[in-house]
């Protein structure tokens, strides 16, 4: 019995496209795998997969073409004629990738790391080649291009393994300052993720009409959790300044 060709390019196409996305989740569960069991960076993970990911479906795509009668030499002749208005349609796409290649090589940042760029502040769950994605504090996902990171200055808040809680008090003129700040020293002191070195320290910014300013600083060893550090340094240190001036 004959096959229709036109049921047959059908069949074809809907055999490839279908081993196309079962060679894509075979080879992610694969690389996952593998990550755990030797723990590899998830930053190269994730930019493997979307190789692998973006080149099975362009073979798929050239598999398809060949098959329905499309001369793929043809296409590329074409595509070098309309080559200037494809390349101004796709530049982003082509920076996105270029600057994806150059965090992986440059290492500048990786998942995990909480970084901060256009106002933007997250822990990164994922680099891919023309996207990174990171998740905020309030639980949202950002996704930003990867050219936005050539084009923007960021900051890495995670790249040295430790970061520097900064609170700014006003102390009232009725406190004794430098028994107050030996006590917020204690305090501080007291609180279990503050790194021993380098020391919390109190500084004296200036005088106001109202107090003091002066700036808390402690080092923690967890950059993610920062905003929360302070928080807790806050609501301490709060208790002092009011049963002090009751």
């Amino acid at each position: 019995m004959e096959i229709n060709p036109l049921l047959q390019d059908v069949i074809l196409i809907s055999i490839t496209s279908v081993a196309a996305i079962i060679i894509i989740k075979w080879a992610s569960y694969l690389l996952k795998k593998t990550g755990e069991r030797w723990e590899i960076d998830l930053t190269a993970i994730h930019v493997t997969q979307d190789i692998i990911k973006y080149g099975v479906f362009l073979i798929a795509f050239s598999l398809i073409l060949r098959e329905i009668g499309i001369d793929i030499t043809g296409i590329f002749i074409s595509f070098g004629i309309i080559g200037i208005a494809i390349g101004f349609a796709s530049r982003d796409i082509i920076a996105n990738f270029i600057s994806g290649m150059l965090i992986l090589f440059d290492k500048n940042f990786k998942v995990g790391d909480t970084i901060e760029i256009s106002n933007h502040k997250g822990k990164v769950n994922k680099l891919g080649l023309r996207t990174t994605n990171i998740t905020t504090p309030d639980n949202s996902v950002i996704t930003i291009p990867n050219s936005s990171f050539s084009k923007n200055p960021y900051v890495n808040h995670t790249y040295m393994n430790r970061r520097r809680v900064d609170l700014n008090i006003t102390i009232p003129y009725s406190f004794d300052l430098e028994k107050l700040s030996d006590e917020i020293i204690k305090i501080v002191n007291g609180f279990e993720w503050v790194m021993v070195s380098p020391k919390p320290n109190v500084m004296l910014i200036e005088l106001s009409d109202v107090g003091a300013k002066a700036k808390i600083t402690a080092w923690a060893s967890d950059p993610w959790k920062v905003d929360d550090y302070r928080s807790i340094m806050a609501e301490e240190l709060k208790k002092i300044l009011v049963t002090e001036n009751e």
